[in-house]
């Protein structure tokens, strides 16, 4: 039985999200009024609890499908969260250290170079996890503002090499929207808004954001990855309970 590490954040009102959470729970005492019961008709006087939640697809670790950065990929349709070959979701995983990278700053091309040959290069398939570090600030609201991001040249880079999931321990693979909204609004350049992502419209990717621990790993390699996402028909993305396999 291999070692498993949980990469995922929570969905949680308490996180640190962009959009409101909120999770209200239906208790075992009023779980019979669903069905039109009273809880005198259960043993116990009690049924079984569930919870009403109003999120988005992009609460909480998540995947990214081709079809959140524009409606055509590649020349083609984007696929959606449920169109995702599944064999993209599993792989062997590489962990690349950009942990020096400050909050808004820029991980170019060449920074990817450089932790990719640390890391002992990268291979068609794997599943690349760029570590900054920045899930220490889950829970506040640094979380949204103070995490570096990636170019269109350094996403490049790794989908012309054959792989097909980047995932980051930050809000989101691009730098934060003030400061790319700070660029655009003092160069009129619309090349600086969510160029990540927008690499996506020209060769299809997945992106996996807000991932956690990846301090826990044994290494930049050794492990395997599992980022199945929940099948959203027609989605942009969707939930992902994102784990780490070491051994055998």
């Amino acid at each position: 039985m291999p070692n498993l590490i949980d990469l995922s954040v929570p969905v949680s009102p308490r996180g640190s999200e962009a959009t409101p959470v909120r999770v209200k729970p239906v208790a075992h005492g009023d779980a019979p009024g669903l069905v039109g019961l009273c809880p005198g008709d259960f043993p116990g006087g009690m049924g079984v609890s569930t919870e009403v939640v109003e999120l988005t697809t992009h609460t909480g670790t998540h995947l990214d499908a081709p079809l959140h950065y524009g409606p055509v990929s590649g020349g083609l349709p984007a696929r959606s969260v449920s169109e995702v070959p599944l064999d993209w979701c599993y792989g062997e995983g590489v962990r690349l250290d950009l942990r020096d990278r400050g909050p808004g700053e820029a991980i170019e091309a060449a920074d990817i170079t450089s932790a990719a040959d640390q890391a002992g290069g990268i291979a068609p398939g794997d599943i690349v996890l760029v570590w900054t570090g920045c899930d220490r600030l889950w829970g506040r609201p640094e979380y949204l503002t103070d995490h570096p991001g990636l170019t269109a040249g350094a996403v490049a880079h790794l989908v012309e090499r054959g792989v097909r999931v980047v995932g980051i321990d930050a809000w989101g693979l691009d730098r934060p929207i003030r400061s790319m909204l700070d660029d655009y609004q003092r160069t009129g350049d619309s090349a600086v808004l969510w160029p990540a992502h927008l690499y996506g419209r020209s060769r299809e990717y997945c992106q996996l954001e807000k991932l956690a621990n990846l301090g826990r790993l044994p290494g930049p390699r050794g492990f395997r990855v599992a980022c199945f996402p929940v099948n959203v028909e027609g989605a942009g993305a969707g939930w992902a309970r994102v784990v780490a396999m070491v051994g055998p």
